[in-house]
């Protein structure tokens, strides 16, 4: 992978750059943590030498200063709304952050819930966090929020919930997913401490939009095709602009709600902090891009592949061709072209001229492999295992499974009754593992699945549930077109 963002930089930069907010206000700071602590795959795609444990890498740099609250909203505990990138409710969500938080012993101060009501989901889940000895901090609905500011900032308002008393200079605010209500739990926070005479402030930490990036920079178009159900759109920050005379990228939303944000922080400390929303902001990953042709070729070629998968779920009823139509509009307005994914117009062309089914792989800019459907694997099974033999050095006419273990394989799916006997991409990589305990090829073969990560996979069909688990375990960017 050629890189074009220096990762040890970001870690480095980020962590300053969050003590330095917390000095400026008050050694008191809760920063609102926008976006995924754990495994960014989209900043590892867009910005290729990101890693996707960065932010939890900054934050263990920070870790004996900081304390972590998590927020759900009581709607979402009773509804059992669902992250369906992860396929968790948001109940189950902020039980996964606990236990990860507990395993790199950042110290978790409490959860809170916002709108809370007193129904019988939530005192399920009240309990399930008094057993893990998790304190719970309520918070209430409030008439009229956010626009009514003396009744939100007042013994009615924020002085009716419940406070989170913390001891540390950092305090991160997360949740398991948008509308949780992270932000309105820390104006309650600030109000309360405010009442108490302790000098605090409030941050925003979110990667993307990049705010020194212009707005049409390949890696904000990216974080508009990644937001294409929020309806996102990058943004001049004119706020910024008029402060400061200096063009900073923001988004629409943040840019709609900051007059109404920074009136209520005025009320709560009678000045302002923040001239504009990129003010509040401590965002440093744009000073990280170390080479600007790299993270805009990948992020051109994320936006390529958010229109692919878009269009395949519209196909499948999962979502709105009104995402497809923004999609299309992104890449045709900005000029990007499709074939930057060499994979696809090579798969394509193979299933129209011999009407099979295909995987094409794409290793390097001269080289695409393909895999063609067969009664014993399916065509991401046999493009993975073509790349594996071209990264050992196998020659491509060496079988690297073990004849005996996909007869085993195909006679237990044949028991079981399955349609499909050839065997999928889990189910090849697990008789390649068997194989490689016989077979020194096999092993050669296997030991190079690493090597796949980054790389971009086109099939001719749609894959089923459990290739598109694998491939994206594996980090290999899928596209898929029905083509015969």
């Amino acid at each position: 992978m050629i890189k074009g963002f220096d990762n040890d930089k970001y870690i480095n930069l980020q962590s300053e750059a969050i003590k330095k907010r917390i000095s400026k206000f008050g050694n008191k700071l809760y920063m609102e943590f926008g976006g995924k602590l754990f495994n960014d795959l989209h900043a590892t795609r867009v910005l290729p030498g990101f890693e996707h444990d960065a932010k939890l890498k900054m934050l263990l740099k920070l870790k004996n200063d900081l304390e972590m609250i998590v927020v759900i909203n009581a709607l979402d505990i009773k509804n059992k709304k669902i992250r369906a990138d992860i396929n968790l409710t948001y109940e189950e969500e902020v039980f996964r952050l606990i236990d990860k938080f507990k395993k790199y012993q950042l110290e978790i101060n409490s959860v809170i819930i916002t709108q809370y009501e007193n129904n019988q989901a939530t005192k399920s889940f009240i309990n399930k966090l008094a057993k893990k000895q998790i304190k719970v901090i309520k918070q209430y609905k409030i008439k009229n929020y956010p626009h009514d500011v003396d009744l939100i900032v007042s013994e009615n308002g924020f002085g009716k919930n419940e406070y989170a008393k913390t001891t540390k200079n950092l305090i991160v605010i997360t949740a398991p997913g948008p509308g949780s209500g992270k932000l309105s739990a820390i104006l309650s926070q600030l109000y309360h401490d405010h009442q108490r005479k302790i000098k605090s402030s409030y941050t925003k930490f979110e990667t993307f939009p990049i705010w020194n990036l212009d707005v049409k920079h390949p890696v904000n178009l990216a974080y508009e095709a990644a937001t294409i159900d929020l309806n996102d759109l990058n943004m001049i920050d004119f706020f910024h602009q008029k402060a400061y005379g200096i063009k900073a990228t923001n988004y629409n939303r943040d840019l709609e709600a900051f007059p109404i944000l920074n009136k209520l922080l005025e009320t709560i400390y009678k000045k302002s902090f923040y001239q504009s929303p990129t003010d509040m902001g401590v965002n440093m990953a744009g000073f990280c891009i170390i080479d600007d042709n790299v993270v805009s070729d990948a992020s051109k070629k994320e936006i390529i592949r958010r229109y692919y998968h878009t269009n395949i779920n519209y196909q499948q009823d999962k979502s709105p061709k009104i995402h497809v139509k923004r999609l299309l509009k992104i890449i045709k307005d900005n000029k990007i072209d499709i074939n930057l994914i060499k994979s696809i117009k090579i798969a394509n062309d193979f299933s129209l001229k011999n009407n099979r089914i295909c995987s094409a792989i794409e290793i390097n800019e001269n080289n695409v492999i393909i895999g063609k459907e067969s009664n014993l694997l399916n065509s991401n099974s046999a493009v993975i295992l073509n790349a594996l033999k071209y990264f050992a050095k196998i020659d491509k006419n060496i079988d690297v499974l073990e004849p005996k273990v996909i007869a085993l394989v195909q006679n237990l799916k044949n028991s079981l009754h399955y349609n499909d006997l050839s065997l999928d991409l889990k189910e090849t990589l697990f008789a390649l593992s068997v194989s490689a305990n016989n077979s020194e090829v096999a092993k050669k073969a296997f030991n190079q699945i690493k090597k796949l990560s980054g790389l971009f996979l086109h099939r001719t069909a749609i894959s089923s549930d459990s290739d598109h688990e694998t491939l994206k375990n594996m980090e290999i960017r899928l596209t898929e077109e029905i083509i015969i």
